[in-house]
Parts: structure tokens; C-alpha cells; sequence
């Protein structure tokens, strides 16, 4: 009940009981991210990691959920991508059925998309189609640890299930159907699972990080809880506290490569 109450008192007043799944509310959300310095930082942090870890030669990079975002402005030829109609972006696409020619993508990048795909097998077997030997799958996600489950199951909007039996869950809309806990549940906890059913596709890097920082930035639905010239202090924390990120990381990097 508490919590209810903080959220309601911290809510971000442009996107405060509005549709998730609303256009209108990822064009808002775009706004927030824009209007608001710490989460800004946070993104063009998570954009820069994407970016460098981009594999060299030839073929598209694709970006999936788009949407209220910036990754456009940190890789060239970037195409950005949809599930629902929004400005800006170059196409309207199905992570699960992508308008693209086999081997014709050198990545796919992601932030905080594929624990809102309700079925992520088809995701899988969809960019090992499209990639190229020697693509990557780079994402940014939610990420389970001690610390993560207090937050996420007390604070957050979405659903964060642990326990869940499936890789599926109903879908209740293009943007409001979620488990925060998947990506942690198909890399870590089923990860021989994931490596016999995809034997083209290799997790080459998981890399928790951010345990305070996305938090006190308020995301896109709170207020900021920090100004943004205190952004270098939290990073500095972070960076001291690297060995205990296993335990700490809400977030973490993933990295997955088709085998060539």
C-alpha cells in the first residue's frame, strides 16, 4: 500500500494514468527522456555500449522498439523499428516476423524490448535467420539479482516473475504484456536450454550493471529523484562497487552472436 502511494505521489505527470500502449504515450515518453538530464546520461550511456559493440562489414543494422529513444544518433544507417505506428521511425516490424532477406543483418540492438515479447522463440529463430555469420543480438535488459527483485517487485509497474515455467506470457498489449525476469531466465537460469535450441546463436557476453542509477533518475514513468550534475557521483559509486554487480546489477548488457 505504501508503495502504491509513492508511486502515486512520484508519478511523472505527463504520463501519469495514461495507456502504455498509446502512441501518445511513447511520444511523451520521448519528451521525458529529453527534458529530464540524469535520464538522458543513462541512455546515451546504454546507446554508447550498443555502438561499440557493433560488428564490423557489410549489413543492416536493425533496431527493435525504437520508439522513444535516441539510438539513431549514435549509429550511422541505423534502422529503427516499431511494433506499432510511431513518427520517426523507419519501419513498422514484428520482432518475431521481421521483414528482412536471410543473412542480411550484421545486429540487432535493444534496450529494455525483448522481456516485452510474449514469445521470444520466435525472436530467436527470426534473427538467426536474418543475421549474418558473425551478427549480434546486443541488449540492454532488466536483470535478476538479490537486490533487482526487492526493487522491480516493489516499485515497478511491470511484472517481474522468476519463477515462471514458460519463455511465454499472454499478451495483453504491444507494450504493457511483460516479464522483466525473462532475459535472466533465458541466458542464466535456462541457459543449456537455450544453447539446444538455438545452436547457431552463442551468449558471448552478460554484463550486470546500474544497480542505482536508473532508479533515482526516476525512469520514464517517476519524476527524477536526482539533478542531473550528480549523474557523475552515482557513476563513480557504480564503478566502485563493479565486483559486487552479480548481486547489485538492475540492468545488465547481453550480447549474443550467430556462430559463423
Amino acid at each position: 500500500m505504501l508503495t502504491g502511494f509513492l508511486r502515486s505521489l512520484l508519478a511523472h505527470p505527463l504520463t501519469a494514468n495514461l495507456d502504455i500502449d498509446d502512441p501518445a504515450t511513447t511520444e511523451l515518453r520521448k519528451q521525458i527522456i529529453s527534458t529530464k538530464p540524469f535520464l538522458k546520461a543513462i541512455y546515451d550511456e546504454w546507446y554508447t555500449l550498443l555502438a561499440r559493440e557493433i560488428p564490423f562489414g557489410d549489413g543492416a543494422v536493425l533496431e527493435l522498439g525504437s520508439g522513444a529513444g535516441h539510438c539513431h544518433r549514435f549509429i550511422p544507417n541505423l534502422i529503427t523499428s516499431e511494433i506499432i505506428s510511431f513518427p520517426g521511425v523507419c519501419i513498422v516490424a514484428d520482432a518475431q516476423r521481421m521483414p528482412f532477406a536471410d543473412v542480411s543483418l550484421r545486429a540487432i540492438a535493444m534496450t529494455n524490448v525483448l522481456h516485452h515479447m510474449p514469445c521470444v522463440r520466435r525472436f530467436f529463430a527470426e534473427a538467426s535467420r536474418c543475421l549474418r555469420p558473425g551478427g549480434k543480438i546486443l541488449m540492454i535488459e532488466p536483470w535478476v539479482t538479490r537486490w533487482s527483485q526487492l526493487v522491480y517487485s516493489r516499485f515497478h509497474h511491470e511484472p517481474f516473475e522468476v519463477a515462471a515455467t514458460d519463455w511465454s506470457f499472454p499478451s495483453s498489449g504491444p507494450l504493457s504484456g511483460a516479464n522483466g525476469a525473462l532475459p535472466w531466465i533465458v541466458f542464466e537460469r535456462d541457459y543449456e536450454l537455450f544453447a539446444e535450441e538455438f545452436p547457431d546463436l552463442a551468449i558471448t557476453e552478460i554484463r550486470p550493471f546500474m544497480p542505482f542509477r536508473y532508479l533515482v533518475s526516476g525512469g520514464l514513468g517517476l519524476r527524477s529523484l536526482m539533478p542531473g550534475f550528480t549523474y557523475s557521483f552515482w557513476a563513480a559509486l557504480e564503478d566502485a562497487l563493479k565486483s559486487q554487480m552479480p548481486q547489485l546489477g538492475m540492468f545488465a548488457f547481453l550480447s549474443v552472436a550467430k556462430k559463423s
